[in-house]
């Protein structure tokens, strides 16, 4: 399907909803029983960046910055950053000891009446079956429908599925890496995986400084439906950043 396709089938779909875009409307929408009654549940974050395991989920971020211990831990262990970067994890990603059946039995073992997946962190890649980019685990890495095998076992499991985009944030994650001359995020090859990584904002809570453009805001809206159409969680999280939309 062609990106104006997708964009006039997402606004009919919004335009025949429930819901207007106005604070009004949507207080409106009532908080559901599961959530209501569930009070406790699993946050998964869960991706590339467990294959350094240092420091953070935010290692995609620090590590290109010299002044970082993720900087220092990465050259040492791996070699200059332009020789190999973050993107280059992705193929000793291979998730072989990933079994969604036992997570969820521990999980519900715990109590937890609803469980919520990463579908995208701030560092571009997917662990999900995407038709907007390759960057993902079913395509690269494990070859793998991480999300998709984790909310079979979940929904099978009698709990809620719901999961999370940082995908806003990936407008400016990788722009450390601009300033740095050996750094392959100024690689045009791998703009897919890096983004924009355009220049850091004054402020971050200003939503008029630096916002991201109207290429960036629908590929984040095709990518944000593409989340609810192919996997229908009961819930998504979106990450501080989102304000910004």
């Amino acid at each position: 399907m062609e990106k104006n396709e997708r964009l006039q089938q997402i606004d009919k779909v919004i335009g025949n909803g429930s819901f207007k875009d106005s604070w009004a409307s949507l207080c409106t929408h009532n908080t559901p029983k599961w959530l209501r009654d569930g009070k406790f549940g699993i946050f998964i974050h869960w991706g590339l960046y467990s294959v350094p395991a240092f420091g953070s989920e935010w290692y995609p971020r620090h590590v290109y910055r010299k002044d970082s211990p993720e900087y220092r831990y990465h050259v040492n262990k791996y070699g200059p950053l332009d020789k190999f970067g973050y993107k280059d994890f992705i193929p000793l990603f291979k998730a072989e000891q990933f079994e969604p059946k036992k997570w969820v039995e521990l999980f519900k073992k715990s109590g937890a009446k609803y469980v919520a997946p990463v579908g995208e962190h701030h560092d571009g890649f997917q662990m999900y079956k995407s038709g907007l980019s390759p960057w993902n685990a079913a395509d690269m890495g494990p070859q793998r429908d991480i999300l998709g095998e984790l909310k079979k076992e979940i929904e099978d499991a009698g709990m809620v599925f719901g999961s999370s985009s940082h995908r806003a944030e990936h407008w400016w994650f990788f722009n450390c890496g601009r300033n740095m001359k050996e750094s392959d995020v100024n690689d045009e090859k791998y703009v897919g995986i890096y983004g924009p990584a355009v220049g850091s904002s004054r402020d971050w809570l200003d939503l008029y400084d630096n916002p991201p453009d109207q290429e960036f805001l629908e590929d984040w809206l095709m990518r944000t439906c593409e989340l609810i159409d192919n996997y229908e969680p009961q819930m998504i999280y979106f990450d501080w950043w989102v304000q910004n939309y």
